[in-house]
């Protein structure tokens, strides 16, 4: 069994846990990865974290950032989540609980020769010949810049029906993940996990409709109009310039993200943003 193990940057708390798996792991005969810059700190060779999609399992330990940033190099691979005392979202376990549960997840992995895990839904943004790295939370689709004589024309249409149009900052389009996120901070509503819908919210818009909850198979295309330019961002990392006028489609992307482990708590998690 291959484990790759990708710390929080910059955080010793989390290279501390991410040696003390390696060492519980290797003891139990499991190859282990660690991402580059926390081998660094740990002084051993590393790997490229977007090398993790050849492993079995892989353990991030940190914030939903980090998180996000290992499900970009996981592939199908299941990932289970650290909660270094952030929100939590996506990230289950304690640091107190961590060797133990992934140990479980070794166990069963062992046994069955698979590992279970929950599907959560990605989303991935097109245009003209392009297409960008699926996100796990939002897809925004904005001006170059934001507020007055900023933003960008839009008409947003869902499977080809027309919500919305008019000028605004931009579009956000949100996983049920990524409603506690960008979408929150936006005025959007928060989507239980439960619920598989998608989010579409205009940004600050001159007039336009109120944010919009559909379901998670449709297309939501975004034309774009009257700017010189605009930008495609996946996840607040991948930025796409694009020249207007012009297309973007969001859409669900063809991978989830797989998660192992126990289940967060919704409610609780969310107690923590006060």
């Amino acid at each position: 069994m291959k484990v790759g193990i990708l710390a929080q940057r910059g955080n010793s708390r989390a290279a501390f846990l991410a040696d003390e798996l390696r060492e519980r792991l290797r003891e139990s005969g499991v190859e282990v990865r660690v991402d580059t810059e926390t081998a660094t700190t740990l002084d051993i060779a590393g790997t490229p974290a977007d090398e993790f999609d050849s492993t079995d399992l892989v353990v991030s330990i940190g914030g939903d950032g980090t998180f996000l940033y290992a499900a970009r190099g996981a592939g199908r691979t299941p990932i289970l989540g650290v909660n270094l005392g952030e929100v939590g979202f996506l990230n289950a376990v304690g640091p107190e609980n961590a060797v133990d549960a992934v140990m479980d997840e070794v166990a069963a992995f062992r046994e069955d020769g698979d590992i279970v895990a929950r599907e959560v839904p990605r989303i991935a943004a097109s245009g003209d010949g392009w297409t960008e790295d699926p996100a796990m939370n939002e897809v925004t689709v904005t001006g170059t810049r934001r507020g007055h004589g900023g933003g960008v024309g839009i008409e947003v249409r869902v499977d080809g029906s027309l919500y919305s149009g008019g000028h605004a900052d931009g579009v956000l389009v949100a996983t049920p993940t990524g409603s506690t996120a960008y979408n929150l901070s936006e005025n959007g509503p928060l989507v239980h996990p439960s619920v598989g819908g998608l989010v579409v919210n205009e940004m600050v818009p001159e007039s336009g409709m109120p944010p919009l909850v559909v379901a998670p198979d449709v297309e939501v295309s975004i034309t774009l109009t009257d700017a010189e330019r605009a930008v495609v961002v996946s996840d607040g990392r991948t930025r796409r310039e694009v020249e207007p006028p012009t297309e973007v489609t969001v859409s669900a992307a063809d991978d989830p993200v797989r998660l192992a482990g126990p289940t967060s708590d919704f409610f609780e998690a969310l107690g923590k943003l006060d």
